[in-house]
């Protein structure tokens, strides 16, 4: 008899089924895990990745013969999507192992759900399980090596997740709790920049600085991003907005606002929402369901005032979990919902369990001519000086994907008649009063990290290369420099690709239904609000005024946006716009902002510090980690001028 004939089939290794948290020579697995339940997801790879790479990339490109030629959903599904065949196989695969198959979603980026014991998890994917740190400083059970499958069916499969319990929860920032407190803005501020100037506060930096601003109303931020001078109000275009949660409130507070404001509510069936059937994970130390809700409510209002005319569906996640967050994603590519998405939300990248899934429907979605645009992140670096869920220097995930636009923050100054005056990159360094009220208690800027108070993300992948685009304009300094301080010996991926307005201290006005503060009734109210959860969705409504002007879909932006480095489609964004020298302004607090309670808390705030030494993220002119390519000008302008030439 041929000894070879009883031979265990042979494997395939899984990338992407142990978090690379588990992998690291620090990390300790043990004491071993031989107990509890798995519930897992095996990701279809479906056919030819390459080919929908190559076809996403080609329909991208302006110059390529295949530019704007979209497919539609079903000749995705049907020339690169998973085969009935594969399913089948990978479905007996699994039940022969002792696991059970709960689900299977055929579409693109779709999946076998399997649950069962650990046990039958380590036969399945021939894997042991550990006890290992989190990111957070938590143990969780995770696999001590990548899993496998047979080879005979593991070309069919993407990546598995599951397999570890540790949360893989996006930040923005069951029956869903009712919304949470506002956050009153104290006075004095300012309608416009330099409105109101704190002449009865301490000087910095040679003189008096200006209050901060009440926030900015969209009719402001329209005309200083050149939205009002194009014409363009994003007619016959749709936004996709996807967050966790959905808030009891919407549309309703968007109107509100909208007619507050001098702007126009949504029409009837201009704005749909997509909901999932339950929700999970709702509570504060889980996923903090009422802090998303008014996260939805920027970005509605947001999009709905740089694009007044254009359709808004929202497409509402089970949780802030990435599978959840990557179904919402997946629906509007399966369906076709819109040709612009916003997402504000993200995570380090060393904490993103579903890469390769969003990388997918970002590609197929690329070819059906479909634009994804993320938050480039809140917390600069996202050191753990400046996110203590992070532990290392690192970018963000989905926004360093080469295949979404990572839109990073400024601090925008509008004058009096809606005019531009400056911008510099976000990123602030806190400077309290004195107890005296004489002076400011630090040497301004002050002292960081003790005092710093958040700056737009950026930085250089270490999961990516350069794209195609970024050649040529990213500086070699920048795609070479690895966060931990080492070189690549080739270029990488490097994001924002563009900025916007994302200052809390210059930020945008928002209206939403909110506790009040005697703890009991729910009212609208106006709040100021900022990150670049406010640049992303600003940049997505302006690009659906883009749209507009052009008269066809743009579908993956980045081709197109760099192809316009250096023309007067985006001002370059700079920390020091007027030369040597800092740009502060001052602003008053409560104590406690949700019941406007005192004492005031007066800061001296400091402008265009996103970060220091190795955390640094300096703007400087031409492309920089931190602002990307600029700030919109005229670039709605520059497809309407296409267009033209044209015709």
């Amino acid at each position: 008899m041929d000894p070879s004939a009883h031979a265990a089939p042979q494997r395939s290794s899984i990338a992407g089924s142990q978090p690379s948290w588990a992998a690291t020579p620090a990390a300790a697995a043990a004491p071993a895990v031989k107990t509890g339940a798995v519930d897992a997801r095996i990701y279809l790879a479906g056919r030819d990745s390459a080919g929908l790479t190559a076809y996403a990339t080609a329909a991208s490109s302006p110059g390529n013969a295949l530019y704007r030629h979209y497919l539609t959903p079903a000749q995705v599904q049907a020339r690169y999507g998973p085969t009935s065949a594969q399913i089948s196989a990978i479905e007996s695969w699994v039940r022969s192992t002792g696991l059970k198959v709960t689900g299977v979603n055929a579409r693109e980026a779709g999946y076998v759900s399997v649950t069962g014991s650990v046990a039958a998890a380590s036969r399945a994917f021939d894997v042991a399980f550990g006890s290992f740190k989190g990111p957070d400083g938590h143990m969780y059970r995770a696999p001590e090596s990548a899993a496998s499958a047979p080879s005979s069916v593991a070309d069919a499969i993407l990546t598995i997740s599951g397999l570890d319990t540790a949360p893989h929860m996006a930040k923005p920032a069951n029956a869903l709790p009712p919304p949470g407190p506002n956050y009153w803005i104290a006075k004095p501020c300012s309608a416009y920049y330099g409105q109101k100037v704190a002449t009865s506060e301490p000087s910095a930096y040679g003189k008096s600085q200006p209050w901060t601003v009440c926030g900015y109303t969209q009719t402001q931020i329209r005309a200083a991003y050149g939205v009002t001078a194009s014409g363009m109000t994003g007619k016959g275009q749709t936004v996709a907005i996807v967050d966790a949660y959905a808030s009891p409130t919407m549309p309703g507070d968007a109107n509100k606002f909208a007619q507050l404001t001098g702007d126009a509510p949504f029409r009837p069936g201009q704005y749909k929402q997509y909901l999932p059937s339950s929700f999970s994970q709702t509570g504060p130390a889980k996923c903090g369901a009422a802090g998303w809700y008014g996260e939805e409510t920027l970005d509605i209002e947001s999009v709905h005032g740089q694009a007044p005319d254009a359709n808004v569906r929202f497409v509402a996640a089970a949780s802030c979990q990435d599978e959840d967050l990557a179904d919402a994603l997946a629906l509007i590519v399966n369906d076709h919902l819109a040709t612009i998405v916003s997402d504000s939300w993200g995570e380090p990248a060393d904490q993103d369990d579903l890469t390769q899934v969003n990388d997918l429907i970002f590609r197929a979605g690329a070819a059906e001519g479909i634009g994804f645009f993320f938050s480039s992140g809140d917390n600069g670096y996202e050191s753990p000086n400046e996110d203590p869920s992070s532990d290392m220097i690192q970018t963000d995930l989905p926004a360093s994907s080469p295949w979404v636009t990572s839109v990073g923050g400024t601090s925008l100054a509008i004058g009096a008649t809606n005019n531009y005056e400056f911008e510099t990159s976000w990123g602030t360094l806190l400077d309290p009063l004195a107890k005296d009220g004489q002076s400011w208690k630090l040497t301004p800027p002050g002292l960081y990290p003790k005092w710093y108070d958040g700056s737009s993300g950026g930085g250089t992948s270490t999961i990516y290369p350069q794209p195609y685009y970024q050649r040529k304009v990213v500086p070699a300094s920048l795609s070479h420099a690895l966060p931990n301080g080492t070189v690549s010996a080739t270029p990488m991926r490097v994001e924002p690709d563009v900025s916007a307005l994302a200052d809390p201290s210059t930020g945008m006005l928002v209206g939403e239904t909110t506790l009040q503060p005697d703890g009991v009734t729910f009212a609208f109210s106006l709040s100021r609000i900022g990150g670049t959860s406010v640049a992303c969705p600003t940049f997505a409504g302006i690009e659906a005024d883009a749209q507009q002007a052009a008269g066809y879909p743009l579908g993956f932006a980045n081709p197109a946006i760099y192809l316009r480095y250096g023309t007067p489609a985006f001002r370059d964004v700079t920390d020091h716009p007027f030369g040597p020298g800092y740009l502060g302004e001052v602003r008053n607090n409560y104590t406690n902002a949700a019941t406007k309670q005192g004492p005031l808390v007066t800061y001296l705030r400091t402008l265009g510090i996103d970060g220091e030494g190795a955390e640094a993220l300096p703007a400087v002119q031409g492309y920089d980690d931190a602002t990307g390519v600029g700030s919109p000008f005229e670039y709605v302008q520059s497809f309407e001028n296409l267009l033209n030439r044209s015709t």
